[in-house]
């Protein structure tokens, strides 16, 4: 069978990780302006609670890679590529600099008018993230980020600006990145502090609920501006595996996967599913709803479902057996034993792949879309100045491949960006030596290099394997 004949090849990108122009033409800061580089990241990241006013030695966003300045450069390499399609995000604070100000930014808007319009003169179809973990900084600091109900009309009234700015540009959109992260990594996620004395749960779930009716509201407006448009969530993905055949082991992994999925059953089917009831009564939640939400959340679903993937978890009802946990990413999970690990301790799972996109799709029968899927690895230039990485083009054939065996089982799939197409600042370290990218920047964990681009070994391999429609793998 194999892939449809115009599937969306491309790659994906965040604003905050990549634009630069920290401060440019009108732009305000971003949460993630205030998050430094390499070993000083952790405690700000994933100690929500650790302050954003402390100074720190280097700011990778500041600059990024600079795409703000050298877009045409990037879009022109995409395009030898042979890209369908460009994922990217609107930086919030570059249209709304405070992000509750009353009229928009226009160097911003502009900004991204330039963009889509070079996109355009290849052919690209943009996939737009409205939200990719970029709460304006002074939303976070006057009313506390997504735990504020106030902040629902400020993302409707940010989005409604750009839906219609570029209503004949953009088809894609995506309303929140990795929406379930804010349960993971609150203050990225989220613009969540969380305080030791405060029910972190609590915190955590009514910020979700405000992103949950944000997003159905913005669904609503877009398909007002136009009804053409294809709207869709972003779940970070992955399945989880019982480590064992014990059926407490099966049910504690079930918990697990219904722990991401609780985010997608409301986007999609428009409604708490079933288990959400007992779910707030253990943590002890108790939700704030206004007259309405609900109704605008069965009204408003979106059109397709959105993903990354990375790595599948692996969990058990042991105690004991979870301690022996690694945290490789946001999401910690045993060592699975059948499978090897990247330099970050990703366990790589192609066949994961396949299993996770099959799930979804049978829990939601809607099309898929897998904005996020890569390698993450320390790139060396050999004494000829090349980067041969065999490793990143093995990642990508095997998930490739796999991903196509699930089209193959039956699984509606709209295409394939690959993240980070183009090396950029990592979210979870802010460092630059873990790569993603096609394309080499030269560009070190604290700020040196040219910004030159460099083709990789995988940029050739990319190519041919989106001029072949995914035929042509080796």
């Amino acid at each position: 069978m194999g892939l449809q004949k115009d599937f969306l090849w491309g790659g994906a990108t965040a604003a905050n990780q990549f634009e630069g122009a920290y401060l440019e033409d009108g732009k305000g800061l971003s949460l993630v302006d205030k998050l430094p580089a390499g070993k000083e990241r952790h405690l700000p990241l994933f100690e929500p609670q650790k302050h954003l006013n402390d100074e720190f030695s280097f700011y990778p966003s500041h600059e990024s890679i600079d795409f703000y300045h050298r877009y045409k450069e990037d879009i022109a390499l995409f395009a030898e590529m042979g890209f369908k399609v460009f994922r990217m995000s609107i930086s919030w604070p570059r249209i709304f600099p405070n992000g509750d100000e009353t009229e928009p930014n226009e160097a911003g808007l502009k900004f991204y008018d330039d963009v889509f319009d070079e996109l355009k003169k290849y052919n690209i179809e943009p996939l737009v993230t409205l939200n990719h973990f970029d709460t304006p900084l002074h939303l976070v600091e006057t009313i506390g980020g997504w735990r504020s109900r106030e902040i629902v009309d400020h993302y409707v009234r940010y989005s409604k600006v750009v839906l219609e700015r570029y209503k004949d540009k953009v088809k894609y959109w995506l309303t929140h990145n990795e929406i379930n992260m804010v349960a993971h990594i609150p203050l990225i996620g989220g613009g969540l502090i969380i305080e030791e004395h405060e029910n972190r749960n609590q915190v955590i779930y009514q910020a979700a609920h405000h992103l949950l009716v944000a997003s159905s509201m913005a669904t609503k407006v877009a398909k007002e501006i136009n009804p053409e448009f294809q709207i869709g969530c972003m779940l970070a993905a992955g399945e989880v595996y019982a480590n064992t055949p014990n059926p407490l082991d099966v049910l504690a992994a079930l918990d697990k996967n219904r722990e991401q999925y609780f985010f997608i059953d409301v986007q999609s089917r428009g409604e708490y599913p079933g288990y959400a009831k007992k779910t707030f009564k253990d943590l002890g939640v108790t939700l704030e709803m206004q007259d309405g939400d609900l109704e605008v959340l069965k009204a408003h679903p979106v059109d397709f479902i959105s993903f990354s993937y990375y790595s599948s978890r692996l969990e058990s009802a042991d105690p004991e057996e979870n301690k022996k946990k690694d945290a490789g990413n946001a999401f910690a999970s045993l060592k699975n034993p059948y499978l090897k690990a990247s330099d970050w301790g990703w366990q790589i799972d192609p066949v994961g792949l396949r299993i996770t996109m099959n799930q979804i799709y049978d829990r939601y029968q809607k099309p898929l879309f897998i904005v996020e899927n890569g390698y993450g690895a320390i790139d060396e230039l050999n004494e000829n100045g090349e980067i041969i990485d065999d490793y990143r083009i093995d990642y990508h054939r095997d998930h490739i491949r796999e991903m196509i065996n699930a089209v193959d089982d039956g699984v509606e799939l709209l295409g394939y960006t690959s993240w980070g197409c183009i090396d950029l600042v990592s979210a979870g370290t802010g460092q630059m030596k873990k790569r993603y990218g096609f394309i080499y920047v030269d560009r070190d964990d604290v700020g040196n290099g040219t910004l030159e681009r460099k083709k990789k070994k995988s940029f050739d391999w990319y190519k041919q394997v989106i001029a072949s429609n995914g035929e042509n793998l080796e």
